[in-house]
């Protein structure tokens, strides 16, 4: 068996990888893909964190547009959140990986409240560990959140999974065909190139702590197992070069 580069990651998913191609709600499909390549890196002893988006049930930015309050938007969110958190846990301990939920937002009958403690044990007894609701307070996105547990865990790479993407370009490749794809860049350039790979919140907390990122097509099967790996996909993204 392959070893692993790493030991401890953050799997950060985007609500809109769930919908898959009908762009809202949860795909059994695509659900059914990521708990398998998860399971994957699994079997590797890997311990593995995750971190899921809402925005194909809620984004909270959207429903401002609506006239919504926006901290009541982003608490929506948050319970978007916990609904994809719940469904990939199912998915997960259908193929027998023991699997936790641990919510910023108490709701004990449904899953666990976040406690950095008890998470790390669970990652080390070899359970994926699912954060949702995102960090707890509005104004803030998950890519954050992922930034944030990944500091608090001490985990060693984020994983940052995108729907049919294969990694950062200087534009949206599907609308510029001359797009330029990076192999890597620093979290400097991404603030400073206004790159959309994630919020500036989270580059800066991510730049801070030294947390290396990979942003790589989760659509494409084993890809998971390929980044843990140390295999270069994607766009790799560093505090320097």
């Amino acid at each position: 068996m392959s070893t692993p580069k790493y030991n401890r990651v953050i799997l950060k998913i985007s609500g809109e990888a769930l919908a898959g191609e009908q762009g809202y709600g949860i795909n059994a499909r695509v659900l059914s893909s990521f708990a398998r390549q998860v399971k994957e890196v699994v079997q590797l002893g890997v311990e593995v964190a995750v971190v899921v988006g809402g925005g194909n049930i809620w984004r909270g930015i959207s429903g401002t547009e609506k006239g919504i309050d926006r901290a009541t938007a982003d608490y929506m969110g948050m319970l978007a959140t916990v609904m994809n958190s719940l469904a990939l846990q199912d998915a997960l301990e259908a193929m027998e990986v023991p699997t936790r939920v641990q919510t910023s937002i108490e709701m004990r009958q449904v899953a666990e409240p976040y406690i950095r403690r008890r998470a790390i044990r669970h990652l080390e007894k070899g359970r994926v560990v699912i954060f949702a609701g995102g960090n707890g307070n509005p104004f803030f996105s998950t890519d954050t959140t992922a930034a944030l547990r990944a500091a608090e865990i001490e985990a060693e790479v984020i994983l940052m999974a995108k729907n049919n993407v294969d990694g950062v370009y200087s534009a949206d490749p599907s609308k510029d065909p001359t797009a330029i794809k990076y192999e890597t860049l620093t979290y400097l350039e991404i603030l400073n190139k206004g790159l959309g790979v994630m919020d500036s919140t989270a580059s800066s907390l991510c730049m801070d702590n030294n947390i290396p990122l990979i942003v790589f097509n989760i659509s494409e099967e084993g890809n998971i197992r390929r980044a843990v790996l140390g295999e270069h996909i994607g766009t790799i993204v560093r505090g320097s070069m």
